[in-house]
């Protein structure tokens, strides 16, 4: 195996790791309501987040479980911060799950 190899090997069982600890985070956050939200996003599309798309998804679980309800099921405006790629991935998966 190369160096270039472990290299990357490396940086997928370190991306690995951190999907994981991500899902963890998801599906224990504190109130039902945003742990089924959250932690099926994850599951759902977790491995398909690149890792800056990662980075603000981990920051999003650093906001109120309450915030996070009202920003994803739309009843509230998310702070411009907030707003981004992944808090729409996360709007259109509630929107699909309503159905």
């Amino acid at each position: 195996m190369s160096d270039l190899d472990t290299t990357s090997g490396s940086l997928n069982w370190e991306l690995e790791l951190r999907r994981k600890r991500l899902m963890f985070r998801c599906w224990h956050r504190g109130t039902q309501e945003i742990d089924l939200i959250f932690g099926s996003f994850t599951e759902s599309a977790g491995g398909r987040l690149s890792t800056a798309q990662l980075g603000r998804f981990e920051a999003l679980l650093d906001c109120d479980d309450i915030d996070l309800f009202d920003w994803v099921t739309g009843r509230s405006s998310p702070p411009p911060a907030y707003d981004h790629d992944v808090m729409h991935l996360l709007r259109c998966f509630c929107v699909r799950r309503k159905g």
